[in-house]
């Protein structure tokens, strides 16, 4: 996957003295209750996986308990509009932060298709592996045999949630959705069966910040972005927005497919942040 990056450079945030008091506030606490609920997690997937094979109808209510408690601590309002679809299916959505793991997981129940990298990142890796996140390679080799992740996971009642995007952004438009991704629900009888819902996340910044405050892109590290959220007071918002879920048989390839949802969450976006956003 290719870094998304922008010509102009990040603005520069200067943690202060109330920045650096809220960090020692708020870093143990999210460790705490991440750390704590992944204990807890892995304790109950240990009673729930003999019970019920692939299927998980316990243990994903508390990553969203954890991701709901991890936004308060941080102090960022939360917003969501819509409803999560119940049938079987995926989520697509627009990428613009690791925020969007706490936001999209604090209201449905879902497991990430994630970068084959993140598996060896210090303490995410961890934590997205106990979740579930589905790790892909962009080696060749290995397409088939995630494909066959795929299929599985989802005939089982999973929903994958993929970011089409390919990258994170600076959240303040969308980037063309790759058709590529979609392929994946075109095989084996899928596209009869299921469905995708388009969702958009939309991040507000807080007051006197630039509007690309969340925003996670290009060569940025994640220390850094973290600290520099963590320590924000007041702090800004994010919204959660549920379009409708179409089933996949009702478009005639994967482009279709990938357009409409495209359209979907550009569209929200655009009519949350007016002029303030980009097309590609």
């Amino acid at each position: 996957m290719t870094a998304w990056h922008r010509d102009d450079a990040p603005d520069p945030v200067r943690i202060g003295p109330l920045g650096w008091f809220l960090l020692v506030l708020r870093i143990p606490a999210l460790g705490v209750v991440c750390y704590g609920g992944l204990m807890i997690l892995l304790v109950l997937r240990a009673v729930e996986a003999p019970l019920f094979a692939p299927k998980r109808p316990f243990t994903p209510w508390i990553t969203r308990l954890v991701c709901r408690a991890a936004l308060a601590i941080l102090g960022l309002r939360y917003r969501v509009w819509g409803r999560p679809m119940e049938a079987m299916g995926a989520v697509v959505a627009n990428h613009s932060s690791w925020l969007d793991i706490f936001a999209l997981n604090a209201c449905q129940s879902v497991y990430f298709v994630s970068k084959a990298e993140v598996a060896r990142w210090a303490g995410i890796g961890w934590l997205a592996r106990a979740t579930g996140t589905v790790f892909i390679a962009r080696d060749p080799k290995q397409a088939k045999e995630q494909q066959t992740e795929f299929e599985a996971r989802i005939r089982a009642g999973h929903k994958l949630l993929f970011f089409p995007e390919g990258t994170s952004t600076d959240g303040r438009g969308v980037l063309r959705f790759k058709p590529t991704l979609f392929a994946a629900f075109f095989t084996h009888g899928l596209e009869q069966v299921m469905q995708i819902q388009p969702v958009t996340v939309i991040y507000r910044a807080p007051n006197g910040r630039s509007p690309r405050f969340y925003g996670w892109w290009g060569d940025m590290d994640f220390a850094p972005h973290f600290l520099i959220v963590a320590a924000q007071w007041p702090q800004g918002s994010v919204e959660v927005v549920f379009h409708d879920p179409v089933a996949v048989d009702a478009f005639a390839d994967r482009k279709k497919l990938a357009g409409h949802c495209e359209r979907a969450v550009r569209s929200a976006l655009s009519d949350a942040l007016g002029a303030e956003g980009w097309t590609p």
